[in-house]
Protein backbone atom coordinates (compact mmCIF):
# COMPACT_ATOMS: atom_id res chain seq x y z
CA UNK A 1 0.00 0.00 0.00
CA UNK A 2 1.66 2.93 -1.07
CA UNK A 3 1.50 6.92 0.77
CA UNK A 4 -0.69 8.08 -1.67
CA UNK A 5 -3.58 6.67 -0.95
CA UNK A 6 -3.63 7.83 3.32
CA UNK A 7 -3.20 11.27 1.99
CA UNK A 8 -5.03 12.80 -0.89
CA UNK A 9 -2.80 14.98 -3.30
CA UNK A 10 -4.55 18.44 -3.57
CA UNK A 11 -3.03 21.71 -4.26
CA UNK A 12 -5.53 23.31 -1.68
CA UNK A 13 -5.03 21.76 1.30
CA UNK A 14 -3.16 23.97 3.19
CA UNK A 15 -4.80 26.91 1.99
CA UNK A 16 -5.21 29.96 4.99
CA UNK A 17 -7.46 32.46 5.77
CA UNK A 18 -6.01 35.76 7.46
CA UNK A 19 -7.86 38.74 8.46
CA UNK A 20 -6.32 42.24 7.39
CA UNK A 21 -4.88 44.67 10.31
CA UNK A 22 -7.56 46.85 11.94
CA UNK A 23 -6.64 50.22 9.88
CA UNK A 24 -7.54 48.55 6.75
CA UNK A 25 -11.23 47.18 8.00
CA UNK A 26 -14.67 49.36 7.51
CA UNK A 27 -15.86 50.81 10.62
CA UNK A 28 -18.78 52.75 12.21
CA UNK A 29 -21.05 51.04 9.61
CA UNK A 30 -25.17 50.29 11.14
CA UNK A 31 -25.28 47.06 8.55
CA UNK A 32 -29.04 46.12 8.08
CA UNK A 33 -30.92 44.25 10.76
CA UNK A 34 -33.40 42.98 8.44
CA UNK A 35 -34.46 38.93 8.61
CA UNK A 36 -33.43 38.42 4.96
CA UNK A 37 -30.73 35.36 4.27
CA UNK A 38 -29.17 37.62 1.26
CA UNK A 39 -24.95 38.13 1.67
CA UNK A 40 -26.25 42.15 2.66
CA UNK A 41 -23.03 42.76 0.91
CA UNK A 42 -21.78 42.91 -3.05
CA UNK A 43 -17.92 43.34 -4.11
CA UNK A 44 -16.15 44.61 -6.94
CA UNK A 45 -12.56 45.08 -7.60
CA UNK A 46 -13.50 49.25 -7.40
CA UNK A 47 -16.31 49.30 -4.58
CA UNK A 48 -17.55 47.52 -1.66
CA UNK A 49 -21.24 47.95 -1.09
CA UNK A 50 -23.23 47.38 2.04
CA UNK A 51 -27.04 47.12 2.62
CA UNK A 52 -27.25 49.29 6.02
CA UNK A 53 -30.05 50.42 8.56
CA UNK A 54 -32.00 53.63 7.23
CA UNK A 55 -34.95 55.81 8.70
CA UNK A 56 -37.89 55.61 5.98
CA UNK A 57 -36.70 53.48 3.41
CA UNK A 58 -33.76 51.21 2.45
CA UNK A 59 -29.84 52.15 1.38
CA UNK A 60 -26.87 50.66 1.17
CA UNK A 61 -23.21 52.42 1.22
CA UNK A 62 -21.01 52.14 -1.41
CA UNK A 63 -16.99 52.97 -0.32
CA UNK A 64 -13.92 52.88 -2.78
CA UNK A 65 -12.41 50.14 -1.74
CA UNK A 66 -9.07 52.06 -0.35
CA UNK A 67 -11.22 54.21 1.84
CA UNK A 68 -10.78 52.12 5.54
CA UNK A 69 -11.03 53.17 8.59
CA UNK A 70 -14.07 54.99 10.16
CA UNK A 71 -16.62 55.61 7.60
CA UNK A 72 -18.47 58.89 8.83
CA UNK A 73 -21.73 58.71 9.83
CA UNK A 74 -22.82 61.70 7.24
CA UNK A 75 -21.62 59.57 4.46
CA UNK A 76 -23.59 60.13 1.52
CA UNK A 77 -25.35 56.96 0.94
CA UNK A 78 -27.69 55.18 -2.13
CA UNK A 79 -31.68 56.11 -0.73
CA UNK A 80 -34.12 55.58 -3.56
CA UNK A 81 -36.11 52.55 -2.36
CA UNK A 82 -39.08 53.43 -0.06
CA UNK A 83 -38.63 50.10 1.64
CA UNK A 84 -35.46 48.49 2.93
CA UNK A 85 -32.98 46.90 0.57
CA UNK A 86 -32.99 43.25 0.69
CA UNK A 87 -29.94 42.67 -2.12
CA UNK A 88 -27.54 43.83 -3.65
CA UNK A 89 -25.33 42.80 -7.12
CA UNK A 90 -22.61 44.38 -9.31
CA UNK A 91 -23.06 43.99 -12.70
CA UNK A 92 -19.95 41.94 -14.18
CA UNK A 93 -19.34 43.47 -17.31
CA UNK A 94 -19.14 47.42 -15.34
CA UNK A 95 -17.62 48.34 -12.29
CA UNK A 96 -19.72 51.50 -11.98
CA UNK A 97 -23.55 49.50 -12.52
CA UNK A 98 -25.06 48.00 -8.66
CA UNK A 99 -28.63 46.47 -8.79
CA UNK A 100 -30.83 46.35 -5.69
CA UNK A 101 -34.05 44.32 -5.00
CA UNK A 102 -35.80 46.03 -2.24
CA UNK A 103 -39.37 45.87 -0.29
CA UNK A 104 -41.39 48.24 -2.39
CA UNK A 105 -41.46 45.64 -4.89
CA UNK A 106 -39.05 47.20 -7.61
CA UNK A 107 -35.76 46.49 -9.04
CA UNK A 108 -33.52 49.36 -9.37
CA UNK A 109 -30.07 49.78 -11.34
CA UNK A 110 -27.79 52.65 -10.42
CA UNK A 111 -24.47 54.27 -12.33
CA UNK A 112 -21.61 54.98 -9.31
CA UNK A 113 -19.52 57.77 -10.42
CA UNK A 114 -15.83 57.08 -10.39
CA UNK A 115 -14.80 58.06 -7.32
CA UNK A 116 -17.11 56.94 -5.86
CA UNK A 117 -20.09 59.42 -4.11
CA UNK A 118 -19.71 62.55 -2.88
CA UNK A 119 -23.39 63.27 -2.17
CA UNK A 120 -26.64 61.04 -1.66
CA UNK A 121 -28.08 59.44 -4.73
CA UNK A 122 -31.69 59.05 -4.94
CA UNK A 123 -32.09 58.83 -9.09
CA UNK A 124 -31.78 55.25 -10.38
CA UNK A 125 -30.28 54.92 -13.84
CA UNK A 126 -33.71 52.76 -14.51
CA UNK A 127 -36.74 51.16 -12.26
CA UNK A 128 -37.58 47.94 -13.49
CA UNK A 129 -41.50 47.69 -11.87
CA UNK A 130 -43.27 43.69 -12.77
CA UNK A 131 -43.20 42.17 -9.09
CA UNK A 132 -46.29 42.36 -7.00
CA UNK A 133 -44.43 41.14 -3.52
CA UNK A 134 -41.10 42.37 -2.45
CA UNK A 135 -38.12 41.57 -4.73
CA UNK A 136 -35.70 39.07 -2.51
CA UNK A 137 -32.98 38.28 -5.34
CA UNK A 138 -31.20 39.99 -7.75
CA UNK A 139 -28.24 38.77 -10.42
CA UNK A 140 -26.93 39.55 -13.33
CA UNK A 141 -26.56 37.24 -16.00
CA UNK A 142 -22.69 36.16 -16.39
CA UNK A 143 -22.08 36.57 -19.80
CA UNK A 144 -24.83 38.86 -21.74
CA UNK A 145 -24.20 42.53 -21.09
CA UNK A 146 -27.52 43.99 -19.60
CA UNK A 147 -29.53 41.25 -18.93
CA UNK A 148 -30.96 40.86 -14.58
CA UNK A 149 -32.32 38.41 -12.75
CA UNK A 150 -34.56 39.24 -10.30
CA UNK A 151 -36.83 36.95 -8.40
CA UNK A 152 -39.58 38.20 -5.69
CA UNK A 153 -41.72 36.91 -2.74
CA UNK A 154 -44.56 36.49 -5.72
CA UNK A 155 -42.77 33.07 -6.83
CA UNK A 156 -42.09 35.03 -10.20
CA UNK A 157 -38.55 34.80 -12.00
CA UNK A 158 -38.17 37.65 -14.11
CA UNK A 159 -34.93 38.52 -16.29
CA UNK A 160 -34.83 42.25 -17.65
CA UNK A 161 -33.48 44.00 -20.97
CA UNK A 162 -31.55 46.32 -18.46
CA UNK A 163 -30.67 48.87 -21.37
CA UNK A 164 -34.65 49.01 -22.45
CA UNK A 165 -36.34 48.10 -19.25
CA UNK A 166 -38.40 45.47 -20.62
CA UNK A 167 -38.69 42.31 -19.47
CA UNK A 168 -37.49 39.54 -21.77
CA UNK A 169 -39.05 36.50 -19.88
CA UNK A 170 -41.81 36.17 -16.75
CA UNK A 171 -41.43 32.81 -16.06
CA UNK A 172 -44.66 32.45 -13.33
CA UNK A 173 -46.20 29.15 -12.24
CA UNK A 174 -42.48 27.51 -12.21
CA UNK A 175 -42.59 27.82 -8.53
CA UNK A 176 -44.99 27.06 -5.79
CA UNK A 177 -43.51 28.58 -3.12
CA UNK A 178 -40.82 31.23 -2.27
CA UNK A 179 -37.48 31.10 -3.64
CA UNK A 180 -34.48 31.01 -1.65
CA UNK A 181 -31.75 31.73 -4.26
CA UNK A 182 -31.09 31.92 -8.17
CA UNK A 183 -28.03 30.58 -9.67
CA UNK A 184 -26.93 31.05 -13.25
CA UNK A 185 -24.80 28.42 -14.58
CA UNK A 186 -21.63 29.44 -16.17
CA UNK A 187 -22.57 30.45 -19.90
CA UNK A 188 -26.01 31.81 -18.91
CA UNK A 189 -27.63 29.49 -20.52
CA UNK A 190 -29.38 28.14 -17.69
CA UNK A 191 -29.86 28.63 -13.74
CA UNK A 192 -30.89 26.41 -11.33
CA UNK A 193 -33.26 27.44 -8.28
CA UNK A 194 -34.16 26.03 -4.53
CA UNK A 195 -37.47 26.58 -3.34
CA UNK A 196 -39.69 26.57 -0.35
CA UNK A 197 -41.36 23.28 -1.56
CA UNK A 198 -37.67 21.70 -0.60
CA UNK A 199 -37.04 21.13 -4.60
CA UNK A 200 -33.98 22.10 -6.87
CA UNK A 201 -34.80 22.93 -10.56
CA UNK A 202 -32.92 23.50 -13.65
CA UNK A 203 -34.65 25.66 -15.51
CA UNK A 204 -33.95 27.07 -19.45
CA UNK A 205 -35.17 30.80 -19.26
CA UNK A 206 -35.53 30.56 -23.30
CA UNK A 207 -38.38 28.21 -22.95
CA UNK A 208 -39.24 28.61 -19.84
CA UNK A 209 -39.41 25.26 -18.58
CA UNK A 210 -37.35 22.90 -15.96
CA UNK A 211 -35.58 21.29 -17.63
CA UNK A 212 -34.42 19.07 -14.65
CA UNK A 213 -35.96 18.89 -10.43
CA UNK A 214 -35.32 17.06 -7.35
CA UNK A 215 -37.93 17.02 -4.66
CA UNK A 216 -36.96 16.88 -1.17
CA UNK A 217 -33.20 17.70 -1.56
CA UNK A 218 -32.80 18.46 1.75
CA UNK A 219 -35.77 17.07 4.83
CA UNK A 220 -35.25 19.76 6.79
CA UNK A 221 -37.83 23.15 6.68
CA UNK A 222 -35.60 25.61 7.26
CA UNK A 223 -33.99 27.84 3.55
CA UNK A 224 -31.35 25.72 1.08
CA UNK A 225 -28.89 27.67 -1.47
CA UNK A 226 -28.08 25.84 -5.05
CA UNK A 227 -25.30 27.21 -6.36
CA UNK A 228 -24.39 26.14 -10.25
CA UNK A 229 -20.67 24.36 -10.77
CA UNK A 230 -18.25 24.82 -14.10
CA UNK A 231 -19.04 21.63 -14.98
CA UNK A 232 -22.67 21.79 -14.63
CA UNK A 233 -23.11 19.59 -11.74
CA UNK A 234 -25.12 21.57 -8.39
CA UNK A 235 -24.20 21.99 -5.17
CA UNK A 236 -26.72 22.68 -2.30
CA UNK A 237 -26.58 23.63 1.61
CA UNK A 238 -29.48 22.78 3.58
CA UNK A 239 -31.06 20.85 6.59
CA UNK A 240 -31.51 17.59 7.36
CA UNK A 241 -35.00 16.34 9.17
CA UNK A 242 -33.49 16.81 12.41
CA UNK A 243 -32.47 20.28 11.43
CA UNK A 244 -28.60 19.24 11.27
CA UNK A 245 -27.17 20.99 8.27
CA UNK A 246 -25.98 19.45 5.10
CA UNK A 247 -23.52 20.33 2.09
CA UNK A 248 -25.11 17.84 -1.09
CA UNK A 249 -23.47 17.45 -4.70
CA UNK A 250 -26.03 16.87 -7.19
CA UNK A 251 -25.65 15.57 -11.16
CA UNK A 252 -27.95 17.31 -13.45
CA UNK A 253 -28.46 14.01 -15.72
CA UNK A 254 -29.20 11.79 -12.83
CA UNK A 255 -30.86 13.70 -9.74
CA UNK A 256 -32.37 10.62 -8.12
CA UNK A 257 -29.53 10.21 -5.38
CA UNK A 258 -27.01 12.97 -4.63
CA UNK A 259 -23.43 12.25 -5.63
CA UNK A 260 -22.16 12.91 -2.52
CA UNK A 261 -24.10 14.47 0.81
CA UNK A 262 -22.24 15.61 4.53
CA UNK A 263 -23.71 16.44 7.31
CA UNK A 264 -21.91 19.41 8.87
CA UNK A 265 -23.40 20.51 12.52
CA UNK A 266 -26.81 21.23 14.07
CA UNK A 267 -26.56 24.91 14.29
CA UNK A 268 -29.31 27.26 12.81
CA UNK A 269 -28.09 29.96 10.37
CA UNK A 270 -28.51 29.61 7.00
CA UNK A 271 -25.70 28.09 5.20
CA UNK A 272 -24.34 30.83 2.40
CA UNK A 273 -21.91 28.78 -0.15
CA UNK A 274 -18.93 30.70 -3.14
CA UNK A 275 -17.50 28.66 -5.24
CA UNK A 276 -14.55 29.84 -7.29
CA UNK A 277 -14.64 27.84 -10.44
CA UNK A 278 -10.95 27.54 -11.44
CA UNK A 279 -10.07 26.40 -7.85
CA UNK A 280 -13.08 23.99 -7.51
CA UNK A 281 -13.04 24.89 -4.32
CA UNK A 282 -16.31 25.96 -2.25
CA UNK A 283 -16.45 28.11 0.61
CA UNK A 284 -19.39 27.64 2.97
CA UNK A 285 -20.14 30.94 5.15
CA UNK A 286 -22.91 30.26 7.89
CA UNK A 287 -25.33 33.32 9.21
CA UNK A 288 -24.72 33.80 12.57
CA UNK A 289 -21.30 31.70 12.57
CA UNK A 290 -18.10 32.76 13.19
CA UNK A 291 -16.44 30.10 10.54
CA UNK A 292 -15.88 29.85 7.06
CA UNK A 293 -15.44 26.15 5.91
CA UNK A 294 -13.86 25.04 2.51
CA UNK A 295 -14.30 22.33 0.74
CA UNK A 296 -12.65 20.89 -2.92
CA UNK A 297 -14.89 19.33 -5.37
CA UNK A 298 -13.22 16.41 -7.19
CA UNK A 299 -14.07 14.50 -10.60
CA UNK A 300 -13.08 11.24 -8.16
CA UNK A 301 -15.48 9.99 -4.89
CA UNK A 302 -16.40 11.05 -2.25
CA UNK A 303 -16.23 14.35 -4.29
CA UNK A 304 -16.80 16.70 -1.53
CA UNK A 305 -13.42 16.82 0.66
CA UNK A 306 -13.18 19.09 3.43
CA UNK A 307 -10.03 21.19 3.19
CA UNK A 308 -10.31 23.64 6.22
CA UNK A 309 -11.53 26.07 8.77
CA UNK A 310 -11.22 29.80 8.91
CA UNK A 311 -12.83 30.80 12.22
CA UNK A 312 -12.54 34.07 13.96
CA UNK A 313 -14.30 35.27 17.38
CA UNK A 314 -16.87 37.11 15.89
CA UNK A 315 -20.59 36.12 14.27
CA UNK A 316 -21.14 37.56 11.08
CA UNK A 317 -23.86 38.72 9.57
CA UNK A 318 -23.45 38.44 6.00
CA UNK A 319 -20.58 38.11 4.05
CA UNK A 320 -19.27 39.38 0.19
CA UNK A 321 -16.85 37.89 -2.25
CA UNK A 322 -14.44 39.54 -4.48
CA UNK A 323 -14.50 38.34 -8.23
CA UNK A 324 -11.55 36.62 -9.51
CA UNK A 325 -9.81 39.96 -11.15
CA UNK A 326 -9.32 41.80 -8.10
CA UNK A 327 -7.62 39.81 -6.40
CA UNK A 328 -3.75 40.19 -5.49
CA UNK A 329 -2.15 37.05 -7.01
CA UNK A 330 1.60 37.79 -6.67
CA UNK A 331 0.61 37.04 -3.14
CA UNK A 332 -0.47 33.49 -4.04
CA UNK A 333 -4.80 35.04 -2.96
CA UNK A 334 -7.44 32.87 -4.15
CA UNK A 335 -9.96 34.33 -2.15
CA UNK A 336 -10.87 37.40 -0.25
CA UNK A 337 -14.16 37.46 1.46
CA UNK A 338 -15.69 40.83 3.34
CA UNK A 339 -17.42 39.54 6.43
CA UNK A 340 -20.08 41.57 7.88
CA UNK A 341 -19.96 42.11 11.86
CA UNK A 342 -22.56 44.30 13.34
CA UNK A 343 -20.71 48.00 12.77
CA UNK A 344 -18.19 46.94 11.03
CA UNK A 345 -17.05 44.91 8.02
CA UNK A 346 -13.39 42.92 7.68
CA UNK A 347 -11.79 42.01 4.60
CA UNK A 348 -10.28 38.02 5.14
CA UNK A 349 -7.64 37.15 2.42
CA UNK A 350 -7.54 33.34 1.40
CA UNK A 351 -3.59 32.29 0.17
CA UNK A 352 -2.02 29.08 -0.75
CA UNK A 353 1.29 28.94 0.91
CA UNK A 354 4.47 28.75 -1.50
CA UNK A 355 6.55 25.98 -0.80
Amino acid sequence: MSFRKVVRQSKFRHVFGQPVKTDQCYDDIRVSRVTWDSTFCAVNPSFVAIIVEASGGGAFLVLPLHKTGRIDKSYPTVCGHTGPVLDIDWCPHNDHVIASGSEDCTVMVWQIPENGLSQPLTEPVVVLEGHSKRVGIVTWHPTARNVLLSAGCDNVVLIWNVGTAEELYRLDGLHPDLIYSVSWSRDGSRFCTACKDKSVRVIDPRRGTVVAEKERAHEGARPMRAICLADGKIFTTGFSRMSERQLALWDTENLEEPMGLQELDSSNGALLPFYDPDTNVVYVCGKGDSSIRYFEITEEPPYIHFLNTFTSKEPQRGMGWMPKRGLDVSKCEIARFYKLHERKCEPIIMTVPRK
